[in-house]
């Protein structure tokens, strides 16, 4: 089963910069908006996917390459769990091109890293940010050694303290294909999300990135498609679906 919304926000450009400037938090700014209905119906078909396993409260949001939009979707869907009444915690897991600070507006001081070289306790880096419900923990300086610590036994002791305090946990976590970051992720975490840019991302980078998830032993939950806007209007619309693959037949 596969569907996909096409819906566009107009004047929504992609950032290309999105680790310098943060990305567009439009389910905060414009709730209303029609994309961020869409935001809110990728989570509820993620809740739908995750009702199927034992436990879904921490969640990965990966890509096949960068800039693929992996970022914005983690954020916003995060900021709909909160919305909802749900406490949730947002972690940049990306230790190389983090995000989430910029888009938060705070400084990244200190953070995950930190966090993972013993330098700080979880609730010292953990941030309250301007959305009810929902807190940060922003990525800390990037590490000469990513893979090493998101594989290390700290990583597994801050989710389980999440998990402890905080209804959903969400990662932005790498591209899966540039690094190997995510395969270590993939234990510590209940589900993953895999986030596609329509027209851009190629069939045998997905079908790769999939593979890779599934040798990880990944609970793979669907995707979300970033489709870019047609007759030359600029935007992008969001959806949801189940069943890799499908739907990227006629990509060259």
């Amino acid at each position: 089963m596969k569907w996909s919304l096409d819906r566009i926000l107009p004047g929504h450009k992609e950032d290309k910069e999105p680790q310098k400037n943060g990305v567009m938090l439009v389910t905060f700014a414009e709730p209303k908006h029609v994309v961020a209905e869409q935001f809110r119906t990728v989570r509820t078909n993620i809740e739908f996917a995750g009702a199927a396993l034992d436990t879904c409260q921490v969640v990965m949001f990966t890509s096949s390459a960068m800039s693929e939009g992996k970022s914005t979707v983690s954020a916003n869907v995060a900021v709909t769990w909160a919305q909802a009444g749900k406490k949730v915690l947002l972690i940049d897991a990306d230790l190389r091109r983090p995000t989430v600070h910029a888009t938060f507006r705070t400084l990244n001081i200190d953070g995950v890293t930190t966090v993972l070289t013993g330098k700080n306790k979880a609730d010292e880096v953990t941030e309250t940010t301007f959305v009810d419900n929902l807190s940060i923990i922003t990525s800390g300086p990037v590490p000469p050694n990513p893979s090493e610590l998101l594989n290390s036994k700290r990583m597994g002791l801050l989710l389980d303290w999440a998990r402890d305090n905080y209804d959903i946990i969400v990662l932005d976590a790498p591209p899966v294909l540039a690094v190997s970051d995510v395969q270590v992720l993939v234990p510590k975490t209940d589900g993953v999300v895999v986030v596609a840019n329509m027209g851009k991302t190629l069939k045998a980078d997905l079908q790769r990135t999939v593979e890779v998830l599934k040798l990880a032993n990944a609970k793979i939950l669907g995707s979300v498609e970033r489709v870019k806007a047609k007759h030359g209007d600029r935007g992008y619309g969001y959806g949801y679906g189940y069943g890799y693959g499908y739907g990227y037949q006629d990509q060259k």
